[in-house]
């Protein structure tokens, strides 16, 4: 597995309700926060790269998707950095994989 809701457990002190309004924001707004990351990668724009790279990020470390987290961190880091495009490709491709292995699980949370 890799998600986790110890995190999110850990700040709604076991609340589900408050958990299932987390993770529907995160079902709702994250496919396109992807879909704009990758729109931003196409174009080589790094400071738009960073912006949704650092949008996907707290929703990645909260519900414990520990594969996205780690790509969108190192993303942020090409991205403020050396500007290495082809690793960016590369690890958004991870980032789009491990969030669409995890939104059934968190779809079948909810429900």
């Amino acid at each position: 597995m890799s998600y986790s809701l110890d995190k999110l457990n850990e700040l709604s002190g076991g609340d589900k309700d408050f958990n299932v309004s987390i993770i529907e924001v995160f079902l709702a707004e994250t496919p396109s926060d992807m879909s704009s990351l990758e729109g931003a990668v196409a174009a080589k724009e790094f400071d738009k790269i960073y912006q949704h790279a650092h949008k996907i990020k707290p929703n990645a470390d909260l519900l414990g998707i520990e594969t996205a987290l780690e790509a969108v961190l190192t993303i942020e880091k090409h991205a403020r950095g050396d500007q290495d495009i082809a690793a960016i490709e590369t690890l958004t491709v991870t980032v789009k994989e491990a969030l669409e292995k995890a939104y059934p699980f968190f779809e079948d949370y909810i429900n």
